[in-house]
């Protein structure tokens, strides 16, 4: 979903935006009885849907928008 996006120099100079895509991992991670992640590969998914806007003003096609709790910072 990133390829060709150089976030890495859009996040440099914004280190709130940054916790704001580790934010959206966070919550969006179901973690198991014992820890163990139920669903790491959608929660990577929705924070880099997330960083996709963040650089190019849009989300990827097909992408549901950001839910505002998946934002919150805790």
């Amino acid at each position: 979903m990133l390829k060709g996006i150089d976030y890495w120099e859009e996040l440099r100079e914004s280190p709130s935006q940054m916790e704001i895509c580790v934010a959206i991992f966070a919550n969006v991670l179901e973690l198991d009885e014992q820890g163990e992640p139920l669903n790491e590969k959608y929660a990577e998914r929705r924070a880099a849907a997330w960083l996709y806007r963040y650089c190019t003003g849009e989300l990827p096609p097909g992408e549901p928008d950001i839910e505002p709790w998946e934002c919150q910072l805790h």
